[in-house]
């Protein structure tokens, strides 16, 4: 599993709407893209929990053939040519889990992403990282759950899609507009290696 985002930040009178519409519009031609596990289309909007107004995707890639095609696809080139070029930040995946809700369709995500401290044995960091990643699973209302790192910058991800509005503790929240799934049953569940 490859974990990958890219955040879109708009002005703060920018009208959400046009991203409500770009997503109902478009959403479903990842509905059945090849590779991709998950594609949760997040937003926040200024004021509403968030100090910014965002679009700001996150996807679950079953292997890394279906990121990079769709990376050089033109559904990326439509993000580059109307919004510019983002950074796309990506992180290898460590665990995956299905939650209580796993059949419900998602209302809300979090993300939450933390150092691992210079000091911190990077095996210690982990095996804790996913002793959380283990509870957010079995936490009432959880879709489902992810841990990633990238270990370029030692940096954990934890992501979860939630049925019911996201718990204010978690992170960064956000707003599900969409979730393809075409390859979710493929993700496999519990650690990575």
């Amino acid at each position: 599993m490859h974990a990958m985002q890219y955040e879109i930040t708009l002005p703060a009178d920018y009208d959400m709407g046009i991203i409500r519409e770009r997503v109902a519009a478009r959403g479903h031609l990842m509905d059945a893209f090849p590779g991709l596990g998950i594609k949760a289309y997040l937003m926040r909007e200024r004021g509403e929990d968030s100090p910014v107004n965002q679009y700001a995707p996150l996807y679950l890639w079953t292997a890394p053939e279906g990121m990079n095609t769709f990376l050089r696809g033109s559904g990326f080139q439509g993000i580059v040519q109307d919004f510019g070029r983002p950074d796309v930040q990506h992180w290898a995946g460590l665990s995956y889990g299905e939650g209580p809700a796993s059949a419900a369709l998602p209302h809300s995500a979090t993300r939450l992403r933390s150092p691992v401290p210079p000091s911190a044995p990077p095996a210690e960091a982990i095996d804790a990282a996913l002793e959380e990643s283990r509870r957010l699973a079995k936490t009432s209302g959880a879709v489902a759950t992810a841990l990633a790192v990238d270990p370029r910058h030692w940096e954990l991800l934890h992501f979860t899609l939630w049925d019911h509005p996201a718990p204010q503790e978690a992170g960064d929240r956000y707003e599900v507009l969409h979730l393809s799934r075409p390859e979710r049953d493929q993700l496999g569940e519990g650690r990575q290696w």
